[in-house]
């Protein structure tokens, strides 16, 4: 054996093991990477509970929580403790922290003692309390962030409808790819026979060379189509998987029913109790205790506190000396510059401002679910229509063809009727979609949507 086939024998095991491995990844790969098959109540409820925006929503709203917490702890005592050092050769210090300490003796009277004192160090532990008694503002602060949080709360419930709306467009999206690839499987199908019979003809001499090439081409047009409804498809999965809170492509176990409709007034009722109005209410009369907070200033700060201190000037927690102290306070601002007067008028503009959007929003819903009303009725006509379309298309296609098999139509007939009944399959596949997302839709901007899909 030569050493040219010693090389070659070697680089072909490297190449076969290289080849082993590229395997071996490439499996792992397809499993970690396998789809998932929800239904849309799994598909919903899998949103719900690991949708990324949704979870921030949740945090969020756990922060309005904690702030209720934040604002109760104004009106609550306040406990400290302190060590503090000290060391000085100021007269009244040294003095005062010898008589803290309670080591005062007789030679501390000498004037030259008193007027140039050694350094005298003090170790001072304090522990100390302060009660507020009446703080008008920090009442007032307490309602507001429990009216925040109660708004944040209907947020996040307004968050999950909208969560669950997303994840039905998403599920009907990956449903409607699907069936866009079975229209363009057709297609392919239809445009294969047609070059099968344009070709059989040109064999017999009853066909041209350039029906044969027509043919051909529509044929590679069916199969672009095709391609491009595999990409659609796999596109749709993944953005399912992304609203599921996955990094995965997600595939559905079967296209779902349309919601069920119900009748006008009922979504009108019930869109006026919609989340985000409550939430806007909630505000709107947090901005009117806003105006009581702005006035809140005009009132005094009433205390008492009390604080335990030891004195030592060798060690810390020494406790040489002690003492104790009561204290009660009282603090009027008398004059701020009139803030407060500004304060408490843009309170009032925010209250009026917080009422104009309320309104706003209320009659804004009301229009959306008008709206969305009238879209199901065009919707429903117009997959009504669209399943007419697709029968006249497929019998215009079928007479075309027995024309041209009796050489009475030329191809091109052929297959414009072709592209017709491609056309019109394609357009009931949509129009099926928008009808079921004009119901989703419906029962979004109504705020019955987790109702109407049984996951709340």
């Amino acid at each position: 054996m030569n050493a040219t086939q010693t090389t070659s024998k070697l680089t072909a095991s490297r190449i076969a093991v290289i080849f082993g491995l590229l395997l071996c990844i490439t499996g792992v790969g397809n499993t970690a990477d396998r789809e998932q098959r929800y239904s849309l109540s799994q598909a919903v409820r899998a949103a719900l509970e690991n949708n990324h925006e949704l979870k921030a929503q949740r945090n969020s709203a756990a922060a309005k929580q904690e702030e209720i917490g934040v604002a109760r702890s104004f009106l609550l005592p306040k406990i400290s403790l302190e060590e503090r050092y000290l060391r000085t050769v100021n007269p009244g210090y040294a003095f005062m922290t010898k008589l803290n300490q309670q080591r005062i003796a007789a030679g501390d009277f000498i004037p030259a003692t008193l007027n140039h004192p050694d350094a005298v160090n003090d170790f001072q532990s304090t522990i100390s309390i302060e009660q507020p008694l009446f703080m008008k503002k920090a009442a007032i602060g307490l309602e507001m962030s429990k009216g925040e949080s109660r708004a944040a709360a209907e947020d996040l419930e307004r968050k999950k409808e909208e969560t669950a709306f997303k994840a039905v467009q998403s599920y009907l999206t990956v449903g409607t790819a699907a069936a866009f690839i079975k229209v363009a499987e057709k297609a392919q199908e239809d445009a294969q026979e047609h070059l099968r019979i344009a070709a059989l003809r040109y064999k017999n001499g009853l066909g041209l060379y350039s029906d044969l090439l027509r043919a051909n081409t529509a044929v590679a047009d069916a199969q672009q189509q095709l391609v491009s409804a595999e990409k659609n498809l796999a596109v749709a999965k993944r953005a399912l998987g992304l609203i599921l809170g996955l990094a995965s492509a997600v595939d559905i176990t079967e296209m779902p029913p349309p919601l069920p409709l119900r009748e006008p007034d009922y979504y009108r009722e019930q869109a006026l109790a919609r989340r985000d109005i409550k939430a806007l209410a909630l505000r709107k009369e947090n901005a009117q205790k806003s105006v009581k907070l702005a006035e809140a200033g005009y009132f005094p700060t009433l205390g008492v506190g009390a604080a335990y201190q030891l004195n030592d000037h060798s060690a810390p927690l020494g406790a040489e000396g002690d003492n104790w102290q009561l204290t009660a306070f009282l603090k009027w601002e008398a004059f701020d510059g009139r803030k407060r007067v500004h304060e408490r008028s843009k309170a009032k503009y925010e209250v009026a401002a917080a009422a104009e959007y309320l309104e706003g929003l209320k009659k804004m819903i009301f229009f959306r679910v008008q709206e969305a009303y009238l879209t199901i009725e065009e919707t429903a006509k117009n997959r009504k229509l669209a399943e007419e379309a697709v029968q006249a298309a497929a019998e215009g296609r079928r007479l075309v063809r027995v024309r041209y098999e009796g050489s009475l139509s030329p191809l091109i007939d052929l297959l414009d009727a072709q592209v017709s009944i491609d056309h019109a399959r394609a357009n009931l596949v949509a129009k099926e979609n928008d009808y079921r997302l004009a119901v989703a839709r419906l029962s979004y901007e109504s705020g019955t949507i987790l109702s109407d899909l049984q996951v709340e």
